[in-house]
Parts: C-alpha cells; structure tokens; sequence
C-alpha cells in the first residue's frame, strides 16, 4: 500500500503498516516512509 510522504513529496510504500481507527471511527493505515522515516497516514480501509 502506498502513501503520500510529505517531506519526500511523493507516494512512497509503506514500511510497518498498520491498521488503526480514527476518533470519527473511520479506517486507516499509518506506518513509516522507507527513504526518509517520517510518519506516513493514508485514510480509508485497504
């Protein structure tokens, strides 16, 4: 699954995804970016 990391601009893969719930009780996947290591959040269930 890839995400878009903000200080790479660029959709990156996902390294350690995992999935989690948002306070609105939405899916989500949040991991790390693989280049540079900040924290990447894609909404929506995959």
């Amino acid at each position: 699954m890839e995400a878009y990391c903000v200080k790479c601009r660029s959709k990156r893969e996902i390294k350690n995804p995992e999935k989690i719930t948002m306070k609105n009780g939405k899916p989500a996947t949040q991991g790390v970016c693989p280049s540079c290591g900040t924290k990447v959040f894609r909404i929506g269930a995959a």
